[in-house]
């Protein structure tokens, strides 16, 4: 896979992965260097609105406005993603500080997204786990982070791209039941 950081980018999970954890998931790559790499899962709405766990954030809260699941990791730490954050990602959208209230931010902040926990790699892991074609590696657009449909996003993301990709798109949940 060679030194390129896959950060920006979004994982997407193959039929084939095979970890429940992951089945279906489409995670946004934040961090992603020699020891290891770390993301969010973009499609996992939980049920705790954001106004009850962080109310000085509701007011810039995406719909849906809950705390999504951001990965098995740390379920405690929380990640925010918004538009025009100060540290861009995938075009405005990316990395939040969610220490300073949203009024002490420069201003520009809109609409966030605030994820419970995330995706964790160690050196060398994510790369086994591409190589073993567990993982899509393609092209976020900045609208994938802040979805009001996050349910439609894996089928979404797989249906704008070409060839066999977009056919994955209509895979059924449970081939076994077809």
């Amino acid at each position: 896979m060679g030194s390129s950081s896959l950060s920006g980018r979004l994982l997407v999970a193959t039929p084939m992965l095979g970890d429940p954890n992951f089945d279906r998931t489409v995670v946004l790559m934040i961090e992603h260097n020699s020891e290891g790499a770390l993301g969010v899962v973009l499609n996992r709405p939980g049920t705790l609105e954001v106004v009850d766990a962080l109310p000085e954030w509701s007011t810039l809260a995406a719909s849906p406005a809950v705390l999504f699941s951001g990965g098995p990791v740390q379920g405690n730490a929380l990640v925010g993603l918004g538009e025009e954050a100060e540290v861009p990602l995938v075009g405005s959208v990316g990395t939040v500080n969610l220490g300073i209230a949203p009024d002490g931010a420069d201003g520009r902040l809109r609409r966030v997204r605030l994820f419970a926990g995330y995706a964790g790699w160690g050196p060398g892991q994510l790369e086994g786990e591409i190589e073993g074609r567990a993982w899509f590696v393609l092209d976020a657009l900045p609208e994938d982070a802040l979805t009001s449909e996050p349910g439609e996003l894996w089928s979404a993301v797989l249906r704008r791209q070409r060839g066999h990709l977009r056919l994955l798109a209509r895979h059924p949940t449970n081939p076994e039941l077809n």
